[in-house]
């Protein structure tokens, strides 16, 4: 029971995912994102080592389509795994297994992938890709957040979701945003209450990585 996405920033180049799910920490084992490279999803029966092993075929070179089609050669259990990824150009592939449970589906849009399984409706990664959509000049965060709304608005889980991250690399090797709230009642709306908190600190928490002699006590 899971939905997510990945997606783009044309304009700044960043990267990033937004997930959540009925079960404990998702942030944990769903999303990998790698700055100027891309993004990957590995969910339903989640095996969290295909995320990494996506990063790096996506950094060799390989195309999103190119990722996806190794991952699931590379995995014996791939009937089991829901599958997506976007490289750093922003085309995105997607995998559904044999044995994925409905109801589930994927949506793509200008450098955005969203899927999901056990849901109320196929349609809910439609309603997530459009969500993201909506407003390109967004920051990217926003963006992602906006689309797991719009997905849960649009029905959501056949239950109750537990857990929701939203995670964004910009052009460094640290996240800009690892936002996570688990065992949560409501952890979209936990979620964006952290990231109203946390959006304007997220320059700052930059500076203190790059010139920390600049930093301003938060």
């Amino acid at each position: 029971m899971t939905f997510s996405l990945i997606g783009r920033c044309a304009r700044t180049g960043q990267f990033g995912a937004a997930a959540t799910t009925s079960s404990l920490a998702v942030g944990a084992r769903v999303q990998a994102v790698a700055p100027g490279v891309g993004a990957v999803l590995t969910q339903h029966r989640t095996d969290p080592r295909l995320g990494p092993r996506g990063i790096g075929l996506l950094r060799s070179g390989c195309t999103a389509a190119e990722t996806v089609a190794a991952l699931v050669a590379s995995t014996p259990d791939h009937g089991w795994r829901q599958l997506a990824a976007i490289d750093r150009d922003g085309r995105t592939a997607h995998f559904h297994g044999a044995h994925v449970k409905r109801e589930f589906g994927a949506a793509h849009g200008p450098d955005v992938v969203a899927i999901g399984n056990i849901l109320s409706s196929a349609q809910v990664p439609d309603a997530m890709a459009a969500g993201f959509a909506a407003d390109p000049s967004l920051p990217l965060a926003e963006r992602l957040l906006r689309g797991l709304e719009a997905g849960e608005a649009a029905g959501g889980e056949h239950g109750a979701v537990r857990s929701a991250s939203l995670l964004v690399f910009g052009a460094h090797d640290f996240a800009l945003v690892d936002l996570r709230a688990d065992g949560h009642a409501a952890p979209i709306p936990a979620l964006r209450a952290l990231w109203a908190e946390y959006a304007p600190l997220v320059d700052a928490y930059v500076v203190r990585v790059l010139n920390p002699d600049s930093a301003i006590v938060l």
